[in-house]
């Protein structure tokens, strides 16, 4: 990806792979993608008791876990989507300064991470609300139910848990090669957004998230608006689940998932 932004042209032919859904679904805790856990749900329901219901709710200084486990699990469903701190405090049946800090415990413990919009105005991105990712995509699935990795993912969970798996690698990737980036996401209210906008100096790169294998003109309108509302974007990509790059326009491409995570 940095290699990209720096030069954006064609990736080298090679054989490219699907991102398959057993990959989201172990992914990115070292245990299990590394070490091969044979039984995933056994790992992570552990890793719940021990670490969420224990460790955190002990930072949170919760007593009672029963609440605190329904806002986490209420807050793991809205993997991708916008944060609206008063809706999620309401389903939850909590008061929003309540919801507020046991949000910023989890964000802190590695648990959820919030990523501010892209605004032109700087300022602006601390105000405005952020978008809720869960830390690592095989926790979020554990915590959504959905319980066999290997299996297919749940068909409404499907894209939210794809871009949780895309964000949490962004992320890393920033972190570890691209020092000075951050990560955003764009959204023009009701009409256009893009999942997430690398800036790195003056100078940005857009990325859009598609789980299918295939792609219409009709996926590519947020990137499109997205680079004429912003002539120093360098290039905007559609990660789409295929096996074929291709150039669409002088900064736009349709390149594989696996392709733009490696």
């Amino acid at each position: 990806m940095v290699r990209f932004f720096e030069s954006p042209q064609l990736p080298a032919a090679s054989r490219l792979t699907m991102l398959a859904d057993a990959e989201v679904l172990r992914g990115g805790m070292p245990a299990v993608c590394l070490h091969g856990e044979q039984d995933t749900t056994l790992w992570f329901k552990g890793y719940e008791q021990t670490y969420l219901e224990r460790d955190v709710r002990e930072l949170a200084r919760v007593a009672d876990l029963v609440p605190f486990r329904h806002l986490l699990r209420l807050a793991v469903l809205r993997t991708g989507q916008v944060l609206k701190t008063s809706e999620l405090a309401r389903d939850a049946k909590a008061n929003a300064t309540t919801t507020s800090r046991h949000l910023t415990v989890m964000e802190a413990s590695f648990v959820l991470h919030r990523l501010e919009p892209y605004l032109a105005n700087r300022a602006s991105r601390l105000i405005k609300s952020p978008k809720l990712y869960v830390g690592d995509s095989g926790l979020a699935a554990h915590l959504c139910g959905v319980l066999a990795a290997g299996a297919p993912v749940v068909e409404t969970l499907r894209g939210a848990l794809f871009e949780t798996f895309v964000a949490q690698n962004l992320a890393a990737t920033v972190e570890a090669c691209w020092p000075g980036a951050h990560l955003y996401y764009w959204h023009v209210q009701g009409r256009y957004e893009v999942d997430f906008v690398v800036e790195g100096g003056r100078e940005c790169l857009a990325i859009e998230v598609k789980t299918a294998s295939r792609w219409d003109d009709r996926d590519l309108s947020g990137l499109r608006a997205f680079l004429e509302a912003t002539p120093r974007c360098r290039a905007a990509i559609l990660a789409y689940n295929g096996e074929t790059a291709v150039q669409l326009d002088s900064r736009l491409w349709a390149i594989p998932l696996t392709t733009v995570l490696s």
